[in-house]
């Protein structure tokens, strides 16, 4: 009896494990093959989208030293993000060190050259290595100049023109501490294209340059003494918003020409500076690595007053670079849907 009754226990607990077995079941096979088969298509979905996205091309834009250059590269970052979906990096370089950075590949794109500093570099990277592509005009044109308050003028009429900066009483009128008996001519950032020390010497005007170091260190200079009605002289140019902030006179140099500027090189400036059509420079092989990209920076071209808008809106309104360039943005899709590809 006790061995039957061993045999007969077995029994039913192999019995009881079959049916749990069993019962487990059910129809139960049939949802997790659905839910296997969803979550492989998700999966799939996913994986897509990250090697569409891994497939872009990080797009490195340089931005330079002036306000203008700032705003050109948001705008362009923002599209390339959200219209395009390209990563962007955006990386501050002097206008002449990028030239060999955007033929090494090492950048891809700068928004705002001024022609008339960038002969030389043209000549050797566009128009003989070939490792920088002319990317098209910008749209703005600008102007490098020099610039007083308008009230220097009512003190002295004589100023208007480069002949009144060769007397004695002009450069007495602007010296400073630093300069002592010669006047003060304000210059900008050493890097800036800027022939200011040159002209002053071929014209024969007593005065020396003195670097400011940057556009901000300029307008503190000038809002300092506009605040004082003091005179002050000082390079900068057109398109900025200091020219509705401040009421500003030009001062009239001789006339620019190509002949002028063809020994610029070896100091033989003694001419204005010429009006530049501000245009886009590339890596040459942007166009293939990433076609899209190439295709809206080439087709980027808005007017002198949509950036003279930003501009204004950044340094007199107070709005950070990128709220003044998604403003922009917003209000013009009719202008940047035409740069798309």
């Amino acid at each position: 009896m006790k061995n039957n009754w061993k045999f007969l226990t077995l029994f039913l607990l192999l019995s009881a494990l079959l049916l749990t077995a069993c019962g487990s079941g059910g129809d139960e096979p049939a949802e997790s093959d659905t839910a296997d088969t969803t979550s492989a298509e998700t999966s799939d979905e996913v994986g897509d989208e990250a090697a569409e996205t891994e497939d872009k091309m990080t797009i490195t834009l340089v931005e330079n030293a002036w306000s203008a250059s700032e705003l050109n590269v948001t705008v362009a970052k923002i599209l390339l993000e959200d219209e395009l979906g390209y990563p962007v990096e955006i990386i501050s370089l002097d206008e002449n060190l990028q030239w060999p950075a955007l033929a090494s590949g090492d950048a891809h794109a700068s928004l705002e050259v001024w022609p008339s500093g960038h002969a030389a570099n043209v000549e050797e990277f566009i128009e003989g290595a070939g490792t920088v592509a002319n990317g098209g005009l910008l749209g703005p044109v600008g102007r490098i100049g020099w610039y007083m308050p308008s009230y220097v003028l009512e003190q002295d009429p004589s100023l208007a023109t480069w002949e009144g900066f060769t007397k004695p009483e002009a450069a007495e009128m602007f010296a400073t501490a630093e300069t002592g008996d010669l006047g003060q001519f304000l210059g900008g950032d050493p890097s800036f294209v800027q022939y200011d020390s040159d002209i002053i010497n071929n014209l024969g005007m007593p005065f020396e340059v003195v670097f400011a170091g940057s556009e901000e260190a300029i307008l503190a200079q000038l809002d300092s003494a506009y605040s004082r009605e003091e005179p002050v002289l000082f390079y900068f140019w057109t398109p900025h918003s200091i020219h509705a902030k401040y009421d500003l006179a030009r001062v009239e140099l001789p006339e620019y020409s190509d002949d002028c500027y063809a020994e610029a090189d070896s100091g033989g400036v003694d001419c204005d500076y010429p009006g530049d059509d501000l245009f886009k420079i590339f890596w040459s092989g942007l166009a293939e690595a990433a076609p899209d990209a190439h295709t809206l920076l080439s087709n980027m071209n808005y007017s002198t007053e949509d950036q003279i808008e930003m501009i204004a809106a950044v340094e007199i309104d107070g709005q950070s670079v990128e709220e003044a360039a998604q403003a922009w943005i917003d209000a013009n899709e009719d202008v940047w849907s035409t740069w798309l590809p």
